[in-house]
């Protein structure tokens, strides 16, 4: 190959050379590149028709009830046939309802006990997925997303609406509420005696506070802090802790670089929020500041090799570079000097980095199994 040469990799990761001048291309290679295409148009419509399935509770209608005909759910949902026809029938062609033909025309539809685990059992199952599916963006939105690769500035979570924070709450929530206690608490040295004593924990960026709930309700002898920016997530955190009667969490409508100096925590959490971050660095110093002398900052954020053809064996890459340019490198970028780091970026390499030059010593990776996170545990 000459140095003038190019090369082009598609989403599989197979190199292609690119069209020469005035050839035309193979036909059957424009077919399956349209394809491609157009089944990512497919994969819009059917995460729509997920987000209906989630709102409407039929997901949770159908989990464990077996075959049920069009008449049967529409009996047991009050919804109108006619609409209950399109959708069901829509969810066979995406794989995702089980499709009986019965002679007589009383075709029946099924969601299987796997189809339930992850689309219908939110409070039980670490595959429930249906929460990420929160319906169209906004066109001001997507506008706002056209505007900012002209001017570089992204959007804020706040300026994403109340339905940016309820989405990530529900994506993030069946990890918070099924593994936190349970399996990534224990694997901190010390952590759970502390937590179970009395101890000060704080939770940057917490989003609707749903972690901290958790943490709050099992360990009732300590104290929770729940800090972001964003005005919707702060809101719909103390409406939870308000409902579940918590008396041991309260919230900080502040950014993370506010953490007061020397406050002595002995635990700090940042789940998913650091790359989200427009000065991340300045947040890693002051959690430093933060934190008592034996204490113990957790950080969870996305799985990324920091190398790019690496990580394009990851299936979902696409997926997590769709949710950068729409909100997380955005609010990355939502300030003229903002970090930009992205979904993919704070790798282990990177956050070990950044957290030893915000002066920490002390970095373990933990990896719990779970498929989009890594989880740090380090100290000063």
């Amino acid at each position: 190959m000459t140095k003038g040469d190019r090369v082009t990799t598609t989403d599989q990761g197979a190199a292609s050379a690119p069209s020469e001048g005035g050839a035309q291309p193979d036909p059957d290679e424009v077919a399956a590149y349209a394809f491609n295409v157009w089944s990512y148009k497919k994969g819009e419509m059917v995460s729509l028709m997920i987000h209906l399935g989630d709102r409407l509770g039929l997901y949770r209608e159908m989990a464990g009830a077996g075959p049920l005909t069009v008449d049967e759910l529409a009996e047991r949902t009050g919804y109108a046939r006619r609409w209950l026809l399109e959708w069901m029938r829509g969810q066979v062609a995406a794989g995702l309802l089980h499709h009986t033909d019965v002679d007589d025309g009383a075709d029946t539809f099924e969601l299987t006990a796997v189809g339930a685990h992850v689309l219908a059992d939110e409070e039980s199952s670490l595959a429930f997925a249906a929460g990420a599916f929160a319906g169209p963006t906004a066109p001001h939105i997507v506008d706002r997303l056209v505007d900012a690769f002209t001017t570089g500035r992204g959007l804020t979570y706040d300026e994403l609406g109340e339905s940016a924070a309820h989405r990530t709450d529900r994506m993030l929530g069946p990890w918070a509420r099924l593994a936190l206690v349970p399996t990534i608490v224990p694997a901190l040295d010390g952590v759970a005696a502390k937590l179970g004593a009395g101890a000060s924990v704080a939770d940057i960026g917490c989003g609707a506070g749903l972690a901290i709930a958790v943490l709050a309700r099992a360990y009732p002898n300590s104290h929770f802090v729940g800090w972001d920016p964003s005005s919707h997530a702060v809101e719909m955190g103390e409406r939870r802790v308000e409902g579940l009667g918590l008396d041991n969490v309260t919230f900080e409508n502040h950014r993370g670089e506010d953490l007061p100096a020397g406050a002595g925590y002995d635990l700090i959490l940042a789940f998913d929020c650091i790359h989200d971050m427009t000065h991340p660095a300045e947040v890693l110093a002051a959690m430093r500041g933060a934190i008592a002398d034996d204490g113990t900052v957790l950080l969870k954020d996305i799985r990324s090799t920091g190398e790019f053809r690496r990580d394009l064996r990851n299936p979902m890459l696409a997926l997590y570079y769709g949710f950068s340019v729409t909100t997380c490198m955005s609010s990355a970028l939502a300030e003229p000097d903002g970090a930009g780091l992205g979904t993919l970026g704070f790798p282990p390499p990177v956050a070990e980095r950044m957290c030893r030059e915000a002066g920490f010593t002390r970095f373990e990776t933990h990896d719990f199994e779970d498929p989009s996170n890594l989880y740090y545990e380090v100290r000063p």
